[in-house]
């Protein structure tokens, strides 16, 4: 949050009033704050993606599917960080247009297996002028060195180790 808040006030944002809004001793919600500016990135990716018929989302999916190879639901939601639920309505789509396959695991019936099909490797191509763009535009806006720490602290969050010490930290958790 230190980066956004850097950054913001490097951009000539008022920090100090951003942070007074909350109206509390701790400042704004963190993950409120985060989860504007998620939304907000992914109308902005989404917009940029539009021409393609891509949400940004979806082409998260594919890109990982690419990197990945195939991959149970279970492990590409947990990859992506996203419940189950909400990656199986994500993939409804894809499965539609034929992007992805969704076939049962042969060792465990109860799993299904999610491919990234040829007609899915040929739209995430034909996305990545467009994607390409958006990042252009993401740091032409924040700064290509803000940028680069905002990725490092977004990695930070995702990770199990942040996961531990948020846990910690407070009180009375039994997670």
């Amino acid at each position: 949050m230190q980066v956004i808040f850097a950054t913001l006030h490097a951009r000539g944002f008022d920090v100090a009033a951003i942070k007074g809004k909350a109206g509390n001793e701790h400042g704004p919600c963190y993950c409120t704050a985060l989860r504007k500016a998620s939304r907000r990135m992914s109308q902005l990716y989404d917009s940029a993606l539009a021409a393609c018929d891509l949400k940004v989302t979806q082409r998260a999916i594919l890109a990982q599917l690419k990197r990945s190879g195939r991959l149970s639901v279970g492990a590409l939601a947990e990859v992506l960080v996203m419940d189950s639920g909400g990656l199986a309505h994500t993939l409804k789509p894809l499965q539609r247009d034929g992007f992805i396959e969704l076939k049962a695991d042969p060792r465990d019936r109860r799993s299904r297996i999610v491919t990234l099909t040829a007609l899915g490797r040929k739209k995430l191509k034909q996305s990545d002028a467009a994607w390409a763009a958006a990042q252009v535009g993401f740091e032409a806006a924040i700064g290509r060195s803000e940028s680069t720490r905002l990725r490092t602290a977004l990695q930070e969050l995702t990770s199990d180790r942040f996961a531990e010490t948020f846990d910690r930290a407070q009180p009375g958790t039994n997670r």
